[in-house]
C-alpha cells in the first residue's frame, strides 16, 4: 500500500472552458497522457462557489452547467508533475490536495501485512474510495453491488455509489459512449467505517475484485443517524510554517430523507448559502448505496420518490467549518451520516488569484 499518494480534486461548473476545449475533458487529457492510476468525473446536481452562484436541478439551467467533480489519485510524483498545469488551466472554481492511502493489484498482500498498523492508524475512522467499471461484473452481479453487500456485512457505517461519465483506470483514459457497452468508465464507491473493521475488509477486496483501485483516508465521524457523535477536530488557520489549513465536512443522506419537508441536501444548500459563510458546497447523487442498518438499496422502476444516496460536499478554513457544522448539525437532526477531516491544500483561482499550492502539514 503506498503511503506516498496524493488525490487532486476540482470542483467547478461543467461548461467552464480553457482555450481550447471544456475544463473538465482538458483535465481528463492531461490526466490520461500522464498516466495517472484512477480519475473519475462526476455531475453534481446542486451547489455554489466564492462568487455564490447556484446550481441545482430545480432550475432548467443545471443541464447548461451543472457543478462538477474531477477526483485524480495517484503516487504523490505523478500527482505534483500534473497539479501546475491543473491550476493553470482553471479560471474558476476549487481545487484541492489531500493525502491518501492508494492500493492496486496487490491489495490482499499488502492488506494482510499492513492490517495491525492500519488499525492502529485509522483509531477514529477510515474513509475507503474503491473505482470500479461501470460494467465490472462479480459472480454475475454488478461489481459496485458485490462491494456494497460486502461492506454491508462486514457492519461499515454506510456506503455510496457514484457514477463516472468520463476518467482514467489503470492509467487509461476511459470516456461514455452513447453507443458502447463502456465496461471500464470508472465509477466512484466512497465507504465510511471505523479503523478496525475498514482493515480486513480490503483483504477480501482483494479476493472479490479483478484489478482493484482502492483508497483510504482517515476521517472523524460527527454524526450518525442523527446523534452526535464528536465536533470536527479544532484545527489552526496554518501549519507552524504558516501553510494554510483546510477542513471538508461530507454530509451522506438520502433523496428522499428530508428536513422540514425539503430534501435535507437542498435544505442544507439553501442554509449555507443564505448564512455568507460557507465558500461553497456541492451535491452528488448516487446510483447505490447504504446506510446503518438499511440494506444496500438503488433506484427502483416503480416508485414514488428517489430512494438514492446524496452526498452534500463542503470545503472551507477551520474557522468556517466550525460554523458551517452548526448549520449541518441542525438539519441532520434525525438523519444522516456526516464525516470530516483535514485538507492541507486548496487553492480557489476566482478568489483570491493566488495559485500557489503549499501542502500543509499538522498531526491531530
Amino acid at each position: 500500500m503506498n503511503d506516498d499518494c496524493l488525490k487532486l480534486t476540482s470542483y467547478f461548473g461543467e461548461r467552464q472552458r480553457t482555450e481550447r476545449a471544456f475544463l473538465a475533458d482538458a483535465l481528463l487529457d492531461l490526466y490520461g497522457r500522464n498516466e495517472i492510476a484512477t480519475s473519475v468525473m462526476l455531475r453534481g446536481i446542486a451547489g455554489f462557489g466564492v462568487r455564490q452562484h447556484l446550481r441545482t436541478d430545480e432550475l432548467l439551467s443545471l443541464s447548461e452547467d451543472p457543478p462538477v467533480v474531477v477526483a485524480a489519485v495517484d503516487t504523490r510524483a505523478k500527482i505534483e508533475r500534473v497539479v501546475g498545469d491543473a491550476v493553470a488551466m482553471t479560471a474558476r472554481g476549487v481545487l484541492t490536495l489531500e493525502r491518501a492511502r492508494l492500493a492496486g493489484d496487490d491489495l490482499v498482500a499488502t492488506a494482510l501485512s499492513d492490517e495491525l498498523r492500519l488499525a492502529d492508524e485509522l483509531h477514529e475512522a477510515a474513509k475507503l474510495t474503491v473505482y470500479l467499471g461501470r460494467q465490472e461484473r462479480v459472480s454475475g452481479v454488478p461489481a459496485y453491488v458485490a462491494v456494497c453487500d460486502l461492506l454491508y456485512h462486514r457492519g461499515l457505517a454506510g456506503a455510496s455509489v457514484f457514477l463516472g461519465v468520463d476518467g482514467t483506470a489503470h492509467g487509461q483514459r476511459q470516456r461514455a459512449r452513447f453507443f458502447g457497452r463502456n465496461v471500464e468508465v470508472p465509477m466512484m464507491l466512497i465507504a465510511v467505517g471505523t479503523g478496525d473493521r475498514m482493515a480486513p475488509v480490503l483483504t477480501e477486496l482483494g479476493d472479490l475484485l479483478r484489478r482493484p483501485l482502492v483508497t483510504l483516508e482517515r476521517i472523524r465521524v460527527c454524526k450518525r443517524d442523527g446523534e452526535l457523535l464528536a465536533r470536527p477536530h479544532t484545527l489552526p488557520a496554518a501549519d507552524e510554517h504558516g501553510r494554510p489549513l483546510w477542513q471538508k465536512l461530507m454530509v451522506y443522506t438520502s433523496e428522499d430523507t428530508r428536513h422540514r419537508g425539503v430534501p435535507i441536501h437542498r435544505a442544507l444548500i439553501r442554509q449555507l448559502r443564505q448564512s455568507n459563510t460557507a465558500r461553497g458546497a456541492t451535491v452528488l447523487r448516487g446510483v447505490w448505496g447504504f446506510r446503518g442498518d438499511t440494506e444496500p438499496h438503488g433506484d427502483k422502476l416503480f416508485q414514488l420518490g428517489r430512494h438514492v444516496p446524496v452526498t452534500t460536499i463542503i470545503v472551507d478554513t477551520p474557522a468556517n467549518i466550525a460554523r458551517n457544522f452548526d448549520i449541518v448539525d441542525e438539519v441532520t437532526t434525525k438523519h444522516g451520516l456526516v464525516t470530516s477531516e483535514m485538507v492541507p491544500a486548496l487553492v480557489a483561482p476566482d478568489d483570491d488569484g493566488n495559485r500557489a499550492v503549499r501542502l500543509a502539514r499538522y498531526r491531530y
